[in-house]
């Protein structure tokens, strides 16, 4: 069956999440939240926090997002020594491990949902996110650094005489 758009699609609002994949057993911490601002990031952070054993130091890779470096979230991270921020360089998302679980959601739930309103959105969301920590996966990945590193050069000097 062919995707259908309508030509009348209508927004009914918006609504963030918020994830942290743990890269050791592929469970989630999410939260949604309406806005996404510093605000909502600071609750988040504090969501891990209590969700995490406090004897585990805690590394967040995140984007380059302004909301993640803001003075609030600074001073947050600044009194809790066992965060530790790494941020992908621009256009590097494909090595942050939640950005490809986020395209599962998106191709399992997003993608071709129909969601009446904001409200029934995150209800579905909850519930997906719920169904894949009863069952979480973590990303492995099968080739080593060189392979990639090999593959990628083979790639290179294919197109660097492209004629273009």
């Amino acid at each position: 069956m062919p995707e259908r758009r309508s030509h009348d699609y209508a927004r009914s609002g918006v609504t963030s999440l918020f994830a942290a994949f743990n890269i050791a057993d592929g469970t989630v911490i999410s939260e949604l939240h309406r806005r996404h601002r510093a605000v909502e990031f600071k609750k988040f952070l504090t969501a891990i926090d209590k969700a995490v054993p406090d004897e585990l130091d805690v590394h967040l890779v995140c984007d380059n997002l302004a909301t993640h470096k803001t003075p609030a979230v600074g001073d947050w991270l600044a009194k809790h020594p066992r965060f530790h921020v790494h941020f992908t360089p621009t256009g590097s998302s494909c090595i942050n491990q939640v950005e490809r679980w986020f395209a599962f959601l998106t191709d399992q739930l997003l993608r071709r949902g129909v969601h009446k309103s904001v409200a029934a959105l995150e209800k579905n969301v909850r519930n997906w996110i719920k169904t894949w920590n009863d069952d979480p996966k973590p990303f492995v990945w099968h080739k080593t650094a060189e392979e990639i590193l090999d593959s990628l050069a083979k790639y290179i000097s294919r197109i660097s005489d492209a004629g273009h």
